[in-house]
């Protein structure tokens, strides 16, 4: 006993340097650490078109370099699981604090550790070290794994956060499809005003001029007075063949008078369709600038009409949705700690961390000067 304790002096710094953290984490994780169980769970985010039939090289040449479909979504998806969104989610389904502080798990492992208060911000810390959710860029499944102490806890906890997942993404689809239909559909709402705003100024053009077409009404003033025209040069050459044939006779100023009627219609015809503020031409110009902008607003709500189509079938073929590839598991075995692998390494690094100091001592000593 007394060659043992003599023993311990003469290298008190590697028994303190190395035995004694040695020890500890034999004494800790060996007879106090309690056994933590892991649930696993995989799934993939996919969008409706995407096939799980072969792809072509090229295909997977070009997937390679960047997100595939789904992988983006993925990525969000892995930053609400790690969230405190999700941690408050899932401490309203299931008491959180009480399943990660049961009675008979050591008091480093449980919650709250020592020292350390119940609150959210410490809870989150806790959460953040027994769930994690990682992206496999290879296959594009996302691997959840959540800890607990024991097996239910952790596939019930698993379970909750795929549940959530599973909303997550649904809600991403419902606010990307209600974003871009409501865009869709105030553009043609607009184009809906816009016609009708077309189609109230026609209209009150209409009735302010006392026109209904100006173009057609045009035409039939100008066929009355090519119709007159062509009548006076018929009564025009029988009134000049009367006059040279018997020029005292009595129907010629009937005929006069009836040609200087002609000539006024056709001057009064001729007065509605041109020459005066009044007539039908100076009122076409702002009629067809009218029945333009109503066939243009028609024309921009059937675009209109077709682009919300258009954005309803893209806003359903860029659904994503959530497909399980391996549901949350309920583990037999405890997974964690790995006991034997953080002695060796607490006595490794422990080792290794003596002999850098034991050769920074030495060297100094060498280069001390003697007294």
């Amino acid at each position: 006993m007394m060659g043992l304790m003599q023993h311990v002096r003469r290298n008190r710094w590697f028994f303190l340097a190395v035995v004694v953290p040695t020890l500890l984490s034999m004494i800790y994780y060996g007879l106090i650490a309690s056994d933590q169980y892991v649930s696993e769970a995989r799934f993939v985010i996919k969008a409706p078109n995407q096939r799980g039939g072969q792809v072509s090289t090229i295909a997977n040449l070009f997937q390679s370099t960047g997100l595939s479909a789904g992988q983006e979504q993925a990525s969000e998806v892995m930053d609400y699981i790690r969230s405190r969104s999700a941690m408050q989610a899932v401490a309203k389904a299931l008491p959180l604090e009480q399943l990660y502080a049961r009675d008979g798990v050591d008091g480093l492992s449980r919650y709250p550790a020592p020292f350390v208060s119940r609150a959210d911000e410490n809870l989150f810390r806790y959460y953040s070290k027994m769930v994690s959710a990682e992206l496999d860029h290879d296959s594009g499944v996302v691997v959840l794994k959540v800890r607990a102490f024991t097996p239910d806890d952790a596939a019930k906890i698993d379970e909750k956060l795929l549940t959530l997942s599973e909303n997550l993404v649904n809600s991403l689809n419902q606010r990307a499809y209600a974003k871009g239909i409501s865009e869709a559909e105030t553009r043609v709402s607009r184009a809906q005003e816009r016609v009708e705003q077309a189609r109230l100024a026609l209209r009150g053009y209409r009735n302010e001029e006392k026109l209904l077409d100006p173009a057609k009404q045009a035409s039939g003033v100008l066929e009355v007075a090519n119709r007159l025209e062509t009548e006076r040069a018929t009564l025009s050459a029988q009134i000049d063949q009367m006059e040279r044939a018997a020029p005292a006779n009595p129907a010629l100023p009937a005929l006069r008078a009836r040609m200087a009627a002609i000539s006024r219609e056709i001057g009064a015809q001729e007065g509605k369709a041109v020459g005066t503020s009044q007539g039908i031409a100076s009122k076409l110009s702002g009629y067809e600038k009218r029945l333009v902008e109503q066939e243009f607003a028609t024309q921009n709500l059937a675009a209109a009409n077709a682009f919300l189509e258009q954005a309803r079938s893209d806003a359903i073929r860029q659904q994503f949705y959530l497909e399980r590839v391996v549901e949350p598991n309920t583990p037999d075995l405890p997974e964690l700690p790995h006991r034997l692998r953080i002695i060796l390494t607490v006595f490794v690094a422990s080792l290794c961390l003596y002999f850098v100091i034991w050769m920074f001592v030495v060297g100094i000593l060498e280069h001390a000067p003697e007294d």
